[in-house]
């Protein structure tokens, strides 16, 4: 059986529809294979940064927050929005590290990317872990408020499975983090 390649889609166009503070709502105008034109809506992010933060028990260090999507709190992996297009990868898991849960590491290793649904939006997360963590300070945004929570990996993994860890991210980071120690072992 011969597969067939799929053909190249062509944006014609964006039309930008509302300019926001964490996202940006475009119109694309786009050319499919089939040769007729269609409209998407795409939201534009600058992509964010997550860590797997692994405390000296070997302990995973989550946060719950408030979710407005949702209107509900959730347990996630601390994970933040990068400043601006340009800023790396790892400086803005750093950053978001000490912001959360008040650690800071000299040592940061990648995990995975992940783009969290790329049928309607470019943001793309790239998921870190880090061991050897230092002391530092917590420096919340103004209005962000978490609860600080530790949870071994067989936990986490059991949460996922019972349907109790819902967030994306989180779920793709701590099963690579789980892939990545079962290699190890």
């Amino acid at each position: 059986m011969s597969e067939k390649k799929l053909e190249k889609f062509q944006i014609l166009g964006r039309k930008l529809e509302h300019r926001g503070r964490i996202l940006d709502f475009y119109t694309y105008d786009m050319l499919v294979p089939n040769g007729n034109r269609t409209r998407w809506d795409v939201l534009e992010h600058k992509g964010a940064a997550a860590v797997i933060p692994v405390d000296e028990d070997g302990r995973i260090i989550l946060v719950r927050q408030y979710r407005g999507a949702i209107d509900d709190l959730l347990l996630e992996i601390p994970a933040g929005g990068r400043n601006s297009w340009e800023e790396d990868f790892a400086l803005c898991a750093a950053r978001e590290l000490e912001e959360e849960i008040g650690y800071r590491t000299d040592k940061l290793v990648h995990l995975v990317d992940y783009h969290s649904a790329a049928a309607y939006t470019s943001e793309k997360i790239a998921i870190y872990y880090a061991e050897d963590l230092i002391p530092s300070r917590q420096h919340l945004d103004e209005n962000e408020f978490v609860q600080i929570e530790r949870y071994t990996l067989p936990e986490l993994v059991d949460m996922i499975a019972g349907g109790e860890i819902t967030d994306g991210k989180t779920i793709a980071g701590i099963m690579s983090y789980k892939v990545l120690r079962d290699r190890i072992k």
